[in-house]
């Protein structure tokens, strides 16, 4: 990888390091979670880095794509488990981290296989390691711990400004062997539950990304087409622009440009048993012998 590149992805991974654990405190019972979600976000801005991707803080069953909306009121309670999810990039180079904490002190049990079964992933990361060797020590760590992984969500490769670049790396052994390259950025994200281990879809997104421009009547989407278009594929929020575009006119943009698929929504995602659902993540390099773990 050329020196550029890494030195990019290096800096990406130390904010984010720094960031996921000084955040980790403020993870506390009547916290509002769009507070939390502005703060980390203004921590990123802060230690020089940019937004991957809008902060993601996930409750209990929640598991994947939930931001707080620009109004948002909810707030931590003392028996919820939170995920948070949080993405840096330094010139479209991205880190990508989450952590988990139970505020109840129900569900250490789980966290803890979570934890392990990220470690163990870790471990086998190397040059020429088969994706479905990594699976399979993801699913085989939380089973022996009395849980599931959840099985329709992936790690996955990132590239400059491309969070989702394509390469998937499975948190079940699956029936295909593809192998790991040198020089490959890949965020391993084993889920955790102790539901039915899958996920599915809401009705409500927050979180959006371009696909490509396209001519539109609607004046709030021509302005947020423009406003967006610096950040290229990565992921954006819709409570960044409330304050340019009135909220209700927003929504309506938003809608009539997914209608156009100039930009992809990302609806939250929640286990479907509603079982309780825990994250861990780290963002690594695949080098000849092994890894380097950038965040």
């Amino acid at each position: 990888m050329e020196d550029d590149k890494l030195t990019s992805y290096r800096k990406a991974g130390e904010i984010a390091r720094t960031v996921r654990d000084c955040s980790r405190p403020m993870v506390t019972p009547g916290v509002k979670i769009l507070d939390l979600a502005e703060k980390i976000e203004s921590m990123i801005k802060k230690e020089g880095g940019e937004l991957a991707f809008p902060t993601n803080i996930c409750i209990n069953d929640v598991t994947a794509h939930y931001t707080p909306k620009y109004n948002d009121e909810t707030v931590l309670g003392e028996k919820d488990v939170v995920s948070v999810d949080l993405g840096v990039h330094i010139n479209g180079f991205i880190a990508d981290t989450a952590y988990t904490v139970d505020l109840s002190g129900e569900y250490s049990t789980l966290l803890e296989a979570n934890e392990k079964a990220l470690e163990n992933a870790i471990s086998l990361i190397k040059k020429g390691v088969s994706v479905s060797a990594v699976g399979e020590i993801v699913q085989s760590t939380l089973n022996k711990a009395g849980f599931k992984p959840v099985e329709n969500l992936t790690g996955h490769e990132v590239q400059q400004y491309n969070l989702h670049a394509g390469f998937s790396v499975p948190n079940i052994k699956v029936p295909f062997d593809w192998p790991l390259e040198e020089d490959m950025v890949l965020a391993i994200e084993p889920f955790a539950t102790n539901g039915c281990g899958r996920v599915v879809e809401s009705k409500q997104a927050e979180i959006f990304s371009l696909i490509t421009p396209k001519p539109t009547r609607l004046r709030e989407a021509r302005i947020l087409l423009t406003e967006i278009a610096g950040r290229r594929e990565l992921p954006f929020a819709q409570r960044w622009y409330c304050q340019k575009i009135n909220p209700l006119k927003l929504n309506l943009a938003l809608k009539e440009l997914v209608l156009r698929e100039a930009i992809k929504a990302y609806p939250t995602l929640h286990e479907k048993e509603r079982g309780i659902v825990s994250q861990f993540e780290h963002t690594v390099v695949v080098t000849s012998d092994g890894c380097e773990l950038l965040t």
